[in-house]
Parts: structure tokens; C-alpha cells; sequence
């Protein structure tokens, strides 16, 4: 909420308080504990900015009926130099508070000060946050779900750094283990296929075209030298060649979709620099392991978690304890207050396993945060688009900014919270019409513009606004627009406390239905100059307001369409 909201509550607690603490002293009511009381929003504003359940939180302290002690705290109430204009006592004892013109016209006089201030706050106290996300393995373009991840991991960082927090993004290199060794394999089987075409691709393999480029640009400048080389060579030089070429791939993408992050993390250093290793040790010490079937295991069920190999029989890692070894690095080592990993949901089972390990190892599990991402489907006509990531046929992130603009693309990945299911609509995304959200959203944007273009075309000059000039915005659907706008600083907030970005496209999409509902009751030329002067600058504000929160989404805010 904007610094006057957090006035107008604060001093709503301190009249009620302050009446309660002069009611006493006069024996008005008896002496008891004046416990915390809620001060909120109703849910119909015909029944005034703010409600207060103190009377019915003080009636068992007070001995005395609710209504009763509504009635006398108002009695001794002082509202003098407030935002408070009148009050109404409802039901058994809430009490109803209507704030003055003033509330209203500072609010506005406040977001035209702050312009692309407005909204951020220090709610985060500068704490540092390491958001990882995407980190799609290097052996391949990435998916769809690739896609979603990275909007939302990206806003999520923009929503954090907004609420006040120092906030880094990485991206997580998956450069060793399993995947890697595939790679190699699929690498290795294409670039004899082309000197042999007998030999045939396993069904586990990577089939995609990627592999087969670049097996033939390896062969363009190799030829069949590598033919006579040993099997574990020739695999290192494919993959040599072609990691590199993939990663750089992966951040080219990223970057066309504007993530850019600040570091890009290798898994193989955690390798190199005997991190796993020493993870291994620190948590052989921790006295949670045991041996069973020559394989070492952790004991995952002293926390909560699964039993679960580290160490195989044949004295290779799991491909966990790299996992746990990088959150220890990211919490630990670099010393991180907080890690927020964005993970697909097939990853359920295996947050308790880390959360375990890092418990074990003495660090404060709850430092770590997963969202849990859920599926996206892409429907064009009404119709599922499927596809296979193995048969390489798999839609990529490529593949849907070339049909999609990135603007719809990362607000329409911020539509649903992270944990729900989402189908993507490939055609509305492209539609041009009201029913496209973020269309709708940037034609809001658009039209204040027109707005105040041609005021300025037609030689329209206004002068300062005046206080009293903002006091004139008092008809239902300025305060409604006002209110609303008010509303952004505890909804960003709101938003990095929850880690769901997609609650700042239903606060713009709403803000936009509220501006255009606003602008077909409310003239804004052809009126009397001190009123035209308050609503130019209600408009100016909300496009002030829809502008900060599309830059911080990374979505376009074009002044016309």
C-alpha cells in the first residue's frame, strides 16, 4: 500500500487506542488490555474505506457488549487532523470509517511524486535472494515448460527486487552425470551414422535434429579421423564441441526473451573444486549416513524425508549430491539469505530429500524455497497441440516466440499461479481485441497517451494542480480507480511474500478495466479547468502505474496501437 494508506490505517489504530485509553481514565469502561484489533477493507466500500473489529476483540477483555463499546469509543474519539471524515457503527460493534477528500487527492499527489518509484518498498530489508530457474539441461533446445519457468522465474525476481530485496538470477548448467553421458552417446552413434548407416539410434537416446547438426558440422571439419579414436575420445570431442555451442544457444534464447542473468553456474566446477566430494564427507560426519549393499546411504527419515543413496556400489554419486552440494555452495559458501528454485512438479519428492540433507549439514532448511511449476498446453483452434521432446519434434521456446510476441508470451505465462495447470492459447496471444489480456492491458496504456498528446496537439496547457483541484475526484468510479491504484505497494508485496507474479497481471488487468470504466463515466475534456486539471492527472498516474508494473514484467508499454 502507498505510504498514505499505511497513514490513514495507522492513524485510524491510534484514535481507537486513544478513545479507549481516555474511556478508561474517565470510567467510561473498565480498566483491561488493549489487545490487538483488525483494521481492513470491507468487501462492499458502500460500507466505508476501512472496518474495525476492536470493540468485538475487547468485549470479553471489557466484560461489556461489542456495540456498546463501539458506542463509547467513538464518545471520547478524536479524529481531528486525520484522513478519518466520518464513522458508522454496524451490526454488533464493527465500526465503519469514511476518509475525507484529502485521503483521496494526497493518494494521487503521491504516485504523480513518485512516478516510477511508486509501488517499491523496503519490504525485503536488502536481503540477498538467489532465484534459480529455467536451468534446462544443455543437451538440447528448450521446451515449453522451459518457457513458462522462465517468465515466471524472471518476474518473480522482478517482484522481489521491487518489494526491496537484492536479488540475483541463475541459470544452473547441468554439464555432468547422466544426461551428459547421453549426449555423448547420441553424439558419438550420429557421427558414424553418417560413415555407416546401419548403425541404429536407442530408443533412450537423444533424437533430435540438434544432435544430428551437430554431428555433421563435428564431421564438416574432422571428416572420419575420429572413427579410428577410442570410444571415450571420440565422446569428449563431441562434446567438447557441441556443449558450448548449446549453452551458448540457451543463453541467445534467453536473452531474445529478455532473462538475462547474473550468473551462469556450471555444475562440473562443483566437481572440479572437490565440493561433492567434500559434501559426501560433511555428511558421513553429520552421522546420517549408513552403508547397506556396499552403497552409502543417507537417512533421510531422521528428517521427515526418505531414506536415499548418495554413493552407488560401484563408488559413483547419485546425481543428488551435486544437487545438494550446489544449495550448500548457494547458502553457505556465497551466503545467500534466501534460494528460490522454480522446478517442474515432477520434482515433488525430491525437495524433502534436499531439505533433508541441508538440515543434516546444520543449515536452516527453510533458507531454501521450491516453486513447484505445473505443465503447460499450447491449444490452437480448440485443440491440444501435442508433441514429443524425444522424437524431436518437441515445440521450443524458438519455435513459439516466432508465432508469439514475447509481450503475450511472459504475460500470458504469469496468467495462473505457478502450481496450477495452464493452456496456452496460441490464438488468442496473437489476437488484437479485449479479450487478449495483455493487448488489453497496453491499449489502456495506449489511450492515456492519445489522451494527453492531444491535449498537447490542441495547445491545451492546464497549470499545477492543486490539492484542491484533486479534492474534486469524489465520483464512485475515481475513487474506485484511486483505491485501486493506492492498492500497488501491499500487492507487490503481497506478491514476493507468496512468490506468485501472476498476481500483478490481475492487479493491471483489473487496473485497466477500472481506467476504462473510469474514462466512459468521467469526461476529461470540455470541463471546468480545475477538474480537468485532477482527472489529466489521474490519468497520468495510472499509466505511471500500468508502465511500472509492465517494465518490471519486461513487457512493452507502446503509447499508441
Amino acid at each position: 500500500m502507498s505510504q498514505i494508506v499505511n497513514t490513514a490505517k495507522e492513524q485510524i489504530k491510534e484514535c481507537i487506542i486513544a478513545a479507549a485509553k481516555k474511556a478508561i481514565l474517565n470510567n467510561e469502561l473498565p480498566e483491561a488490555e488493549l489487545t490487538d484489533f483488525i483494521i481492513e477493507v470491507p468487501a462492499n466500500r458502500d460500507h466505508g474505506d476501512y472496518a474495525v473489529n476492536a470493540a468485538m476483540s475487547w468485549a470479553r477483555n471489557f466484560r461489556t457488549a461489542p456495540r456498546k463499546i463501539a458506542e463509547t469509543l467513538m464518545a471520547n474519539a478524536d479524529f481531528e487532523n486525520t484522513y478519518i471524515d466520518r464513522y458508522e457503527i454496524a451490526g454488533p460493534g464493527f465500526i465503519n470509517f469514511f476518509l475525507g477528500d484529502n485521503y483521496y487527492s494526497d493518494i494521487v499527489a503521491d504516485i504523480d511524486k513518485l512516478g516510477a518509484k511508486y509501488g517499491k518498498s523496503n519490504y525485503g530489508e536488502n536481503k540477498r535472494v538467489l532465484v534459480e530457474f529455467v536451468s534446462a539441461n544443455p543437451t538440447g533446445p528448450m521446451h515449453i515448460g522451459n518457457a513458462r519457468g522462465g517468465a515466471l522465474g524472471d518476474c518473480l525476481a522482478a517482484v522481489l527486487d521491487a518489494a526491496g530485496f537484492e536479488v540475483e538470477r541463475e541459470f544452473y548448467i547441468n554439464d555432468a552425470g547422466n544426461q551428459i553421458n547421453k549426449f555423448g552417446l547420441s553424439l558419438d552413434l550420429r557421427y558414424k551414422q553418417i560413415f555407416d548407416n546401419s548403425i541404429e539410434m536407442p530408443e533412450d537416446s537423444y533424437h533430435g535434429a540438434d544432435i544430428i547438426a551437430h554431428a555433421t558440422a563435428f564431421a564438416d571439419i574432422h571428416a572420419d579421423k575420429y572413427l579410428s579414436a577410442t570410444e571415450e575420445e571420440r565422446r569428449q570431442a563431441l562434446v567438447q564441441f557441441a556443449l558450448p555451442k548449446n549453452i551458448q544457444g540457451l543463453h541467445d534464447d534467453l536473452l531474445k526473451y529478455r532473462i538475462e542473468y547474473n550468473t551462469w553456474f556450471k555444475e562440473s566446477t562443483l566437481h572440479e573444486s572437490g565440493e561433492t566430494t567434500r559434501i559426501i564427507e560433511l555428511l558421513k560426519k553429520s552421522g546420517h549416513t549408513y552403508e547397506k549393499e556396499d552403497a552409502l546411504w543417507f537417512k533421510g527419515s531422521d528428517f521427515g524425508a526418505e531414506d536415499f543413496v548418495l554413493v552407488r556400489s560401484n563408488g559413483v554419486p547419485t546425481y543428488v549430491v551435486p544437487d545438494i552440494a550446489y544449495h550448500y555452495n548457494k547458502l553457505v559458501t556465497r551466503g545467500f539469505d534466501k534460494a528460490i528454485d522454480i522446478l517442474g512438479a515432477d520434482h515433488h519428492g525430491y525437495v524433502p530429500r534436499l531439505k533433508a540433507a541441508l538440515t543434516a549439514l546444520g543449515v536452516d532448511a527453510n533458507r531454501l524455497d521450491v516453486v513447484l511449476m505445473q505443465m503447460v498446453r499450447l491449444v490452437r483452434d480448440g485443440e491440444v497441440i501435442k508433441a514429443s521432446k524425444r522424437s524431436g519434434k518437441a515445440i521450443t521456446l524458438v519455435t513459439l516466440l516466432e508465432e508469439v510476441p514475447i509481450d503475450a508470451a511472459r504475460f500470458f505465462f504469469n496468467l495462473r499461479e505457478a502450481n496450477s495447470h495452464f493452456d496456452f492459447d496460441l490464438d488468442l496471444a496473437v489476437e488484437e481485441s479485449s479479450q487478449n489480456p495483455v493487448y488489453y492491458v497496453q491499449y489502456a496504456y495506449a489511450r492515456i497517451c492519445s489522451i494527453l498528446r492531444n491535449l498537447e496537439a490542441d495547445g491545451i496547457t492546464l497549470g499545477e494542480c492543486t490539492a484542491d483541484d484533486l479534492k474534486l475526484l469524489n465520483t464512485a468510479e475515481e475513487r474506485e480507480l484511486i483505491v485501486h491504484l493506492a492498492a500497488l505497494t501491499e500487492e507487490i508485496k503481497t506478491a514476493a511474500r507468496t512468490y506468485d507474479p501472476a498476481r500483478m497481471t490481475h492487479y493491471v488487468t483489473e487496473l485497466a478495466t477500472k481506467f476504462h470504466k473510469f474514462y466512459n463515466a468521467c469526461r476529461v475534456r470540455g470541463i471546468e479547468e480545475n477538474l480537468m486539471r485532477a482527472r489529466v492527472m489521474l490519468c497520468r498516474d495510472t499509466a505511471v502505474v500500468i508502465k511500472n508494473i509492465l517494465s518490471m514484467l519486461k513487457i512493452d508499454a507502446p503509447e499508441s496501437m
